[in-house]
């Protein structure tokens, strides 16, 4: 179990190097209560979205996102996604989360702010919904 928090730790930790918005996220993720956030670009109208998690256990997810700007313009748009999610307790909990949210990226200054939901659908040990998930985040854009 440590040698899985280690690998996905390190996994995670390489790909923040290279992310384009690298912030926090505020909430309940996984039934943690912070998250550290980050965002990768792979395409005009899509994105990965990860979060590492801490609070009462330790999680991991990674989102595909898809990027819809309603009003053309790169300043405020709204995103829907879905991804694996892995939260490391007593047991390894695996599910799929999905994710709906609002974003907004101020002009001239390299600071984007959102809001999102994120429901999960845990796979194993049993399964379960949890229809929380509501969360509000910060990050620098690079």
């Amino acid at each position: 179990m440590k040698k899985l928090l280690i690998l996905s730790s390190f996994i995670f930790c390489s790909y923040i190097g290279s992310s384009q918005e690298l912030g926090v996220r505020f909430g309940d993720v996984l039934g943690n209560n912070i998250a550290l956030d980050a965002m990768f670009g792979s395409g005009e109208f899509h994105r990965l979205h990860a979060d590492l998690s801490f609070g009462n256990d330790f999680g991991l997810e990674l989102l595909w996102d898809f990027v819809y700007r309603p009003f053309g313009g790169e300043a405020f748009y709204y995103y829907i996604g879905v991804g694996p999610s892995f939260l490391f307790s007593n047991d390894l909990l695996f599910g799929i989360s999905g994710e709906l949210g609002v974003e907004y990226h101020f002009n001239g200054v390299p600071i984007a702010v959102g809001a999102d939901w994120r429901p999960t659908f845990f796979l194993t040990p049993d399964s379960n919904f949890e229809a929380g998930g509501f969360g509000f985040n910060a990050r620098f854009v690079f």
